[in-house]
């Protein structure tokens, strides 16, 4: 039983949702760095070295080995992995094909997805409504804007892969805390570096690009994985779905600061009505009993 008064539950919650923000904005500016040196490496180069990096980081920092993990955990555990591997490795193809904003837009139809299967209250059904509303108005069918269709599927299997990511983050957050980071970014490492490091080009390896990747390992993959996981442990994974629909916002935002993309006031009208759903959605958010 939890004697937990409710001020500090709330403030359990509200610092969840500050740690899965912060999250999301590492990831974002860090996506961005890695956009400029596309032209150069490619983008599943860039995504196998990021994993490599950070899952170097993970291991030296954590030091998970010293914690056995439990039989009970290492199914869910690999497929963590598994997707967090593939879920980096998808939108990276999708940011070379289209827009940073647009691409995390669609991905986050993923997130979308887990709070309406959560969402047990009219009112969340409104912000997902909103914020489905936005997803529809950043996709132009036709016309100068149009998205490349290869991409807008990248973003979209990204988007599977980043719901059960989320999924099995809540179910072994509790048990592993940070090791969960450090063995999922190892066992991503295993599966996506092997699949894309020999066709990547021999620019990957000189001392600027191996510079930058540490610089993106640390901010899109080290720093988001052991945030993401404090912030699965604070929160019910339907809100923390529900607040990472303001990853396109974020997104779009360090697109056009570091790569010069720029967004239609449509796109930007429907990046603001997915930023309502998350405020929404925050706003309306009923502390829990933490255990």
């Amino acid at each position: 039983m939890n004697f937990a008064p409710p001020r500090a539950r709330r403030g359990h919650v509200i610092v969840g949702a500050v740690i899965a923000l912060s999250a999301l904005a590492s990831t974002a500016i860090g996506a961005a760095i890695a956009k400029t040196i596309f032209p150069v490496v490619g983008a599943t180069g860039l995504a196998a070295l990021r994993i490599a990096l950070a899952a170097v980081l993970l291991l030296a920092l954590v030091k998970p080995w010293r914690r056995p993990v439990p039989r009970a955990m290492r199914w869910p555990l690999f497929l963590y992995g598994l997707m967090l591997g593939f879920m980096n490795l998808l939108i990276y193809e999708a940011f070379a094909r289209i827009p940073i904003g647009i691409a995390v837009a669609i991905e986050v139809t993923g997130p979308l997805a887990i709070a309406l299967f959560g969402s047990r209250r009219p009112r969340d059904f409104l912000w997902l409504g909103c914020a489905v509303l936005g997803l529809a108005l950043l996709i132009p069918r036709s016309g100068a804007n149009a998205l490349d269709p290869i991409g807008i599927a990248f973003a979209a299997a990204s988007g599977l892969c980043w719901a059960t990511y989320i999924l099995t983050g809540k179910h072994i957050s509790g048990a592993l805390r940070r090791d969960a980071a450090a063995w999922g970014m190892a066992l991503s490492a295993l599966v996506i570096v092997p699949l894309n490091v020999s066709h990547a080009s021999p620019a990957l390896f000189t001392p600027m690009v191996l510079a930058i990747g540490l610089v993106v390992a640390v901010l899109s993959s080290a720093l988001p994985a052991m945030l993401e996981l404090q912030a699965l442990h604070r929160l019910p994974a339907s809100h923390f779905g529900l607040l990472a629909s303001a990853a396109p916002a974020i997104g779009a935002l360090s697109g056009f600061a570091i790569v010069g993309e720029k967004l239609t006031d449509k796109q930007w009208l429907a990046i603001g009505c997915i930023v309502l759903a998350s405020a929404g959605s925050a706003l309306n958010t009923q502390p829990r009993a933490v255990p």
